[in-house]
Formats: structure tokens, C-alpha cells, sequence
């Protein structure tokens, strides 16, 4: 059966080196699905932004998660207590700065 599949995962893995080359000879492709066709600078500016902007409110909302952690399993120690509120106040900020920057990056591409 290791074999066979063996067998079979290389024969998928090596029919996989020659689709450029069979796409390349065709005379009008249809476009790949995923693949950038006709992307402007600015789409693709506001795009990477866009992305970028997302990550950082994954990340901002993993923070305020930990935070909240780090609250309830403080035990009553006012100092971790302090430091896990402060931190969910100073994500929060950021989360609102974030927000802000993902209007005015809407509200810009939309304009021009």
C-alpha cells in the first residue's frame, strides 16, 4: 500500500512540473483563479493596506483575549490586575486607531 501510494503522489507531484508549460502554449489562457490579471498600483496599494490593517486587528484581538486572561487568573494581585486593564484599555485604543485608518484608506480609494 506505501508503495502504490508512493507511486501515486509522484506521479501527482511531477504531472504538476509541466501546467506552465501546457499554459503557456495555449494561445488565449483563461485566467487562473487567484492570480492577478489586470491590478493597478493603486488597487494593489489599497489591497496590501487593507491586509495589513486586518492582521494587526487579528492581532490586536488576541491581545485583548490574553488580557482578559491574565485578569481573571490574577488571583486578587491588584498590580496583575492593573497592567491586564491597562493593556485591554491601551488594544483598545488601537483597535479604534485601526478602525479609523481602514475608513480613511476606504474613504481615499473611493474618492480618487
Amino acid at each position: 500500500m506505501k508503495h502504490l501510494l508512493a507511486q501515486v503522489s509522484g506521479a501527482f507531484a511531477a504531472s504538476q512540473l509541466f501546467v506552465g508549460k501546457a499554459f503557456a502554449a495555449l494561445s488565449n489562457p483563461a485566467p487562473i483563479p487567484g492570480l492577478a490579471t489586470d491590478v493597478d498600483i493603486k488597487t494593489a496599494i489599497v489591497t496590501i493596506i487593507t491586509k495589513v490593517l486586518d492582521f494587526i486587528l487579528i492581532i490586536a484581538v488576541l491581545y485583548v483575549i490574553i488580557a482578559g486572561i491574565r485578569l481573571i487568573i490574577s488571583g486578587g494581585d491588584e498590580g496583575e490586575k492593573d497592567k491586564a486593564k491597562t493593556t485591554i484599555i491601551y488594544v483598545i485604543a488601537g483597535i479604534v486607531i485601526v478602525l479609523f485608518a481602514r475608513v480613511i484608506v476606504t474613504f481615499v480609494n473611493n474618492m480618487f
